[in-house]
């Protein structure tokens, strides 16, 4: 029989600052400048794909995200309709908003949703009274912005670059056909009635240079950029990297670390490395935080490994200095050798060891730079696979995890050779998986294996090109050949008694597991995935037409246990959602269990969220004289009430107790929550 126990009250009027539970935000870079429109004491800038305003008035500044008044994100160019007094934003996939100077936005689809064949990308706008002309890749969409509608589409059949309004006539400049000239009172959808004056001439634009220098003091906030491939919470902070994108020696993401921390403030890492290194400062595929001395961190990547502290560089180890071997595919191009010293996974272990997997390399596969500042070579020939004629380690070894007995997993996320691997540092054994049967002694066959995640109960997740799969708690130390891999089958309900596995074939790029041991799953072209702590449920399924999600294209989750604050790193930027589970006490203190909002003021219908709770608490709400209007278990250290009875209707005001009990009923404690209707 489960006891109640009531050993504390905490103020049902404490004031709590904290994000509500089912809040979005998004965290914009607003920093490369690239088109600036002034509309009056209103400023509009573009910046690093993203939108914000500064009032010469009063000098503030108001961001714009999707979360803050836009209906979608990357802003390819804006332009200022003085006549309709509003700003036409268009995107990249071609969506289009207008904004007034007092926020109130109208969405424009129907060029989004227009189906064509040939290219619509925009080039430029051009402004003429209450017209936007959109200079496109096949000619040029008219838009009435006071009206907010398209008025005319003139396809020339090539690219216009930009155009111009003169006497009468609208000039359509293309840099491969010419410039064309259509007098406006003639038809323009008739393509005859255009007509070549001349040859193609680039742009004179004029550069207002006092309100350039003005906005190149402006500080909006936000990161240096949008790339968020790797995010680990550390000590309440954010710190993040840009990730690794193929290509050759000019490509990729450049090699930022951006560190947000409580205050919501960011902090960029020295980045302009290039002349210090020698070599292209790109594609970072992760950072850890040394636990010996949080100011000491070391950074990897397609390009080596980078050491910092407090944010100032301090190392660049390659092949040169250490260890560590170039990729083998370009052994023929020493100008190539340091920029692919393929080092896509590493991690610390609680004894401040750095441990780091490269990549593609003739001889090296596992190796540690000790905490006393040595390189050490690990190599296992297991790790070696032959690709095009040569033999070379494993192509993309990355993720590594330490798991609560301390061996370190990782992936080979490689086509040719999908695997994940065990290793103990402590014996330096080695496991090596490559054979994938399920349950059902189906052979599962997936291009990539992308992550790895240890559950609270111990078993192992990996998120696949085919759905998630898990090695049980009870398989970890079994056989890698005969071991059975586990899909979760989730009932039909539909009087058949069959069931589906789940997320089946939805490709997994990042797995994270909250308080509750929920499982967050985001995928490459289908948002993210929570799914309840007995794998069964489906709980939420955001998307960008669900939710203010940025993209679809997910590329890492973590999540701040301390809040319930998911951090989302998209293609798209970096955005998050706060969830109503946090990390679970181990014993529960009455100063530190507490509700939020509290009081609940009159027209609030959000969530009431109640922390500090131990794993798996049970909760019963009551009025003040005992009767029952809400109970449940908590995710995690939290638990969320609606305030509305077993009967989903609306509490009536007043004071309603919440009483706390363990799981094993040892110990309660009790808050109160004030509601007035």
């Amino acid at each position: 029989m489960r006891k109640w126990l009531l050993v504390g009250i905490v103020s049902m009027f404490t004031m709590v600052v904290n994000a509500q539970v089912g809040t979005w935000k998004a965290y914009m870079a607003y920093h490369d400048v690239t088109e600036i429109e002034q509309a009056g004491n209103i400023i509009f800038v573009l910046a690093s794909n993203n939108l914000y305003a500064y009032n010469t008035n009063d000098e503030s500044i108001q961001t714009y995200d999707k979360m803050n008044f836009l209906n979608d994100c990357e802003i390819s160019h804006i332009a200022w309709s003085q006549q309709a007094e509003h700003l036409i934003i268009v995107y990249q996939n071609n969506n289009i908003d207008l904004i007034d100077r007092n926020n109130n936005v109208t969405n424009l689809p129907d060029y989004y949703f227009k189906s064509m064949t040939i290219d619509k990308t925009v080039n430029s706008i051009t402004i003429d009274g209450i017209y936007a002309y959109l200079n496109t890749a096949f000619g040029i969409v008219k838009v009435n912005v006071k009206d907010a509608e398209i008025s005319d589409t003139y396809n020339l059949g090539f690219n216009i670059d930009y155009s111009y309004i003169e006497n009468g006539s609208i000039f359509a400049a293309s840099s491969t056909n010419g410039i064309y000239e259509g007098k406006l009172s003639d038809n323009l959808l008739d393509k005859s009635n255009w007509t070549r004056t001349g040859s193609y001439k680039k742009q004179d634009k004029k550069t207002d240079q006092e309100l350039q220098q003005l906005v190149s003091k402006l500080n909006p906030g936000g990161p240096k950029y949008n790339y968020f491939h790797s995010l680990k919470i550390h000590n309440g902070k954010l710190y993040t990297t840009g990730g690794y994108t193929s290509g050759g020696l000019n490509a990729g993401r450049p090699g930022c670390i951006q560190v947000l921390d409580q205050n919501e403030e960011w902090t960029i890492f020295e980045d302009d490395l290039q002349t210090k290194t020698g070599t292209v400062y790109v594609n970072l595929n992760g950072i850890d935080i040394d636990p010996l001395d949080n100011r000491h961190t070391i950074a990897y990547g397609r390009t080596g490994v980078y050491e910092f502290y407090d944010g100032i560089f301090q190392k660049h180890w390659s092949y040169d200095n250490s260890p560590l071997q170039y990729a083998i595919a370009v052994s023929n191009h020493e100008n190539l050798y340091k920029a692919y010293v393929e080092t896509l996974g590493a991690r610390f272990d609680n004894e401040g060891n750095f441990w780091c997997l490269n990549s593609l390399a003739p001889s090296q596969s596992i190796l540690c730079y000790t905490k006393d500042g040595e390189w050490k070579s690990f190599h296992h020939t297991e790790l070696m696979a032959i690709e095009q004629g040569k033999n070379r380690s494993f192509g993309s070894m990355e993720r590594p995890i330490f798991d609560q007995k301390g061996n370190m997993w990782f992936v080979n996320n490689y086509w040719i050779q999908p695997a994940f691997c065990k290793y103990d540092t402590k014996t330096d054994d080695l496991t090596v998986y490559t054979k994938f049967i399920n349950q059902d002694e189906t052979k599962l066959e997936f291009y990539y294996l992308r992550c790895i995640t240890e559950d609270k109960e111990g078993n192992l997740w990996l998120g696949t090109s085919i759905g998630p799969v898990y090695l049980s708690r009870e398989d970890v130390d079994e056989d890698p050949s005969t071991v059975r891999f586990q899909q979760v089958k989730v009932p039909r309900n539909d009087g058949t008694n069959l069931a589906d596995y789940l997320l089946s074939n939805v490709d997994i790029q990042c797995i994270a597991i909250d308080g509750g041991n929920r499982k967050w799953f985001g995928t490459s072209d289908n948002g993210v995935y929570l799914i309840s702590s007995d794998n069964i449920q489906q709980l939420k399924h955001f998307t960008t037409n669900n939710s203010n999600l940025l993209s679809n294209n997910i590329e890492s989750i973590t999540i701040n246990d301390e809040t319930g604050e998911v951090f989302i790193g998209t293609n798209k930027g970096l955005c998050s959602y706060v969830s109503d589970a946090t990390t679970p006490v181990e014993e529960m203190q009455k100063d530190e269990v507490w509700a939020y909002p509290n009081p609940v003021q009159p027209g609030y219908n959000g969530p009431i969220t109640i922390t500090g709770l131990a794993y798996n608490s049970w909760i019963k709400i009551t009025t003040s004289n005992g009767t029952l209007v809400n109970e449940g278990r908590s995710n995690g250290g939290s638990y969320t009430w609606y305030g509305r009875d077993q009967n989903n209707r609306p509490v009536a005001s007043g004071v309603y107790m919440v009483q706390v009990a363990t799981e094993e009923g040892s110990k309660g404690v009790v808050c109160k929550i004030a509601i007035v209707r």
